[in-house]
């Protein structure tokens, strides 16, 4: 089983202080259509900050129960997929409680180094089966260490041809995912 979860809280801003990012409209429509294609168990935003929970469901009910579900089938399977939490831990606990394991947690973001596992690697660990995995993308400028140190595994960042490396979150959960599923 696998996991998607776009974490608002605890990120860095660009002076590398630890903020809840807002959550944008673009996120959730663009990862929910991503993660439904590449057939992802669920799609978790968290972000502590009650009006931005309030903000992301009612896009979310547009599309399931509002006239969008009307108006875009695909939108609608594909909104099915969200589910808006608080933190990250009620994440956890709700995937272990709906597999019945813990799950194991996959840090990215385009500054680790070190220990980081390979694309490859984690695409035998999936297709292994057994745990289910949680992949966790940060909004803002990235992740908190205080996040990366609590991970079973980070993933080795995506490079391109150039030196530049910062991509939106969307497109970086778009080439993960697709890297993963080929």
């Amino acid at each position: 089983m696998l996991y998607i979860v776009l974490l608002h809280f605890p990120v860095y801003n660009k002076e590398k202080k630890v903020v809840t990012t807002a959550i944008a409209n673009m996120d959730l429509h663009d990862i929910a259509r991503i993660a439904k294609t590449y057939d992802v168990d669920g799609f978790y935003v968290v972000n502590p900050i009650e009006e931005q929970r309030r903000l992301a469901h009612e896009i979310v009910s547009h599309w399931i129960t509002g006239v969008g579900a009307h108006y875009n089938k695909f939108r609608k399977d594909a909104f099915a997929l969200v589910r808006i939490r608080n933190t990250l831990p009620e994440v956890f606990a709700e995937i272990e409680r709906e597999t019945g394991q813990k799950p194991k947690t996959v840090v990215t973001g385009a500054g680790l180094a070190g220990n980081v596992l390979k694309i490859s690697q984690f695409k035998e660990m999936i297709m292994d089966g057994g745990s289910p995995f949680v992949i966790l993308f940060g909004s803002g400028f990235g992740i908190a260490r205080e996040v990366i140190d609590a991970s079973d595994f980070k993933l080795e960042p995506i490079t391109g041809k150039g030196r530049y490396n910062h991509l939106s979150v969307r497109s970086a959960a778009a080439i993960i995912l697709d890297r993963i599923s080929h």
